[in-house]
């Protein structure tokens, strides 16, 4: 089986997909950052392809950032960007990162 990275955000203010979120994934290594992909969600939240294929998948640290104030802008939100920082360890593994969030509060999980 190959591995990815993909990723799905939930309205639970609304309780319904959150479309239109930015979404950017970041290779961490100690002190240095790099942007690796930039996607926004679709009607469904999700991407429309995976943040990182099986050919992309690698071994490291990793940070999304979901812009979750754009989204609630006219709720005057609480939050703003919401980071997620996570490892992969196993590259032939699926990693499924969803987040489900209000303008106040937000959860997340290894999913599948």
């Amino acid at each position: 089986m190959a591995g990815a990275l993909t990723t799905h955000i939930l309205d639970t203010a609304r309780g319904r997909p959150a479309a239109g979120i930015r979404v950017e994934l970041w290779s961490v290594d100690g002190e240095r950052r790099a942007c690796l992909k930039t996607a926004q969600t679709n009607a469904d939240g999700r991407t429309d392809e995976p943040l990182l294929g099986p050919d992309e998948m690698k071994a490291g640290e990793y940070e999304l950032i979901f812009f979750a104030g754009d989204y609630f802008e006219e709720k005057a939100p609480f939050l703003d960007r919401v980071p997620v920082r996570f490892r992969i360890s196993d590259v032939q593994a699926s990693y499924h990162v969803p987040l489900l969030c209000s303008p106040w509060s937000y959860t997340t999980y290894r999913g599948s």
